[in-house]
């Protein structure tokens, strides 16, 4: 079947392609950055990319006309304050140039919208279910509430909340009910929902088999974990203060953080389980998913992580945008080593950030991400998906992948951080040697004192983690420093 794969550099895309593939379909993934997509080059030779922005309608008329089906995994939430209506343009233009093809059956998974009040989130997801059944297809709704998988924003936030905490002092919300469901279960569900009549122009409920408070999924993750824990819940602490609360002890965004609370005071619980039936799916308990995912964590094969999105940051454009590191107009900290053996240099590159660190004064990186996060920006709470693959795209720290290809022995990144203008850090061997190049582009006045402010740290921070990234060696060093 000819399928039409949107999302496919969000967390459940990335998991759901190979899983099609594998079942013989032919993909045509819409991606907004063909920089980003996610996969080696021997998956890009089975797809068909098309470069489409589902908020600019003229874009999606590279959508093949002869597409039979496709899945609608488009998400805004906590990209910006204006969520819902980017959701509801992305839905509508989608709706509009899918009517046009032959698609006869489209996939939306959305959340559960059971409760009589409902959030902001979930009304927004509601609003686009509703759009797309409008449409000349079929449309079958998956609704789930928590997904628990490696690298899940939920299961993120459970893990660093129960990980970082022995007592927390929690927000009264800990005892809405929800019924969580592991990642292997939805993509499950989703292949096989596939063309599957019964379904169309229905909305089906999916979830595990535990309904469970917030509360005692922290326990339940904690007994798994073999630690001990004490929740306290308070009567009273406003939604800013729970957002707060979650920005600064888990990875979490704070626009996340805000969505999130909004929605944990809504009770997600399954209306029945009548697809489980119609298509012989198992869900699994909640204590089965977290095994799951920590067997993913420990072998250090995330395939996927919410961290990695966008939304996790303040990168918003193509990545091709800042690919190109300007030349002009720019402060630049150049510096060069001869190489003791280029293979050993390339791990050190490609395993750089999280929990590897920099090399030398990881603790001043740290400061300077505990300093950031003070004011709003990413810190390095994101680490790393993966210990020694990186994608273009992914996220290290307060670090976005522009660029990574090990065969060209180079990485670039550019700062996510909060600062006075943009900054890129650079690692490339040539020539026998390592070269490193951090680049700035002031912004104002308060853009130059900044570097300078920061410029005598450079000196000895970028000296000795170029010496031990290169390895040993008796070559003198090549430093050139230019404004």
């Amino acid at each position: 079947m000819k399928i039409l794969l949107t999302g496919v550099t969000g967390y459940i895309g990335k998991r759901l392609l190979p899983v099609l593939l594998q079942e013989g379909h032919e993909l045509v993934c819409a991606v907004r950055d063909l920089d980003r997509f996610p996969f080696p080059d021997r998956v890009r030779a089975k797809v068909h990319l098309i470069d489409v922005d589902f908020l600019n309608a003229d874009s999606l008329a590279v959508i093949p006309e002869d597409i039979e089906a496709a899945y609608y995994l488009i998400h805004s939430m906590s990209a910006t304050s204006e969520y819902t209506d980017l959701e509801k343009k992305c839905a509508v233009n989608f709706r509009d140039r899918v009517n046009q093809t032959d698609c006869r059956h489209v996939i939306y998974l959305t959340g559960m919208v059971n409760d009589d009040q409902l959030s902001e989130h979930l009304t927004s997801r509601k609003m686009v279910e509703d759009e797309l059944a409008i449409g000349k297809f079929a449309l079958t709704a998956l609704r789930a509430g928590i997904i628990i998988g490696s690298g899940s924003a939920s299961f993120e936030i459970i893990r660093d909340l129960v990980e970082k905490l022995p007592i927390m002092v929690a927000p009264k919300w800990l005892k809405t009910r929800c019924q969580p469901i592991g990642v292997r279960d939805v993509l499950e569900f989703l292949v096989k929902s596939l063309g599957d009549e019964r379904l169309y122009n229905h909305s089906f409920d999916i979830a595990g088999t535990d309904i469970l408070n917030y509360r005692e999924m922290l326990l339940t993750y904690a007994k798994v974990r073999g630690f001990k824990r004490l929740i306290f819940t308070v009567p009273v602490m406003t939604p800013r203060l729970s957002a707060y609360w979650l920005y600064f002890v888990t990875s979490t965004t704070y626009n996340l953080a805000q969505a999130l609370v909004d929605s944990m005071k809504v009770e997600v619980v399954a209306r029945d389980d009548r697809l489980n039936q119609l298509l012989d799916v198992h869900p699994s308990d909640y204590e089965t998913a977290i095994k799951r995912a920590f067997k993913r964590i420990e072998k250090y094969d995330m395939r996927s992580s919410w961290k990695d999105s966008f939304v996790s940051g303040r990168f918003q454009k193509d990545i091709g945008d800042f690919i190109e590191v300007p030349k002009y107009g720019v402060f630049t900290d150049f510096r060069s080593r001869e190489v003791a053996d280029e293979e050993n240099t390339l791990d050190k590159i490609w395993a750089i950030g999280g929990k590897t660190g920099y090399y030398y004064a990881t603790w001043l990186w740290k400061i300077r991400g505990y300093l950031d996060k003070l004011v709003g920006g990413v810190g390095l709470r994101r680490g790393r998906t993966n210990v020694n693959r990186i994608n273009r795209g992914d996220a290290i720290d307060f670090w976005r992948v522009l660029f990574a290809d090990r065969e060209e022995k180079r990485l670039l990144l550019f700062a996510e951080m909060r600062l006075p203008g943009d900054a890129w850090l650079e690692f490339k061997i040539k020539d026998g040697k390592l070269h490193q190049q951090a680049t700035f582009r002031p912004k104002g006045v308060f853009g130059r004192l900044y570097w300078w402010a920061v410029w005598p740290f450079h000196g000895f921070i970028f000296h000795n983690m170029l010496k031990r990234m290169a390895g040993p060696s008796d070559a003198p060093y090549s430093t050139v420093i230019v404004s």
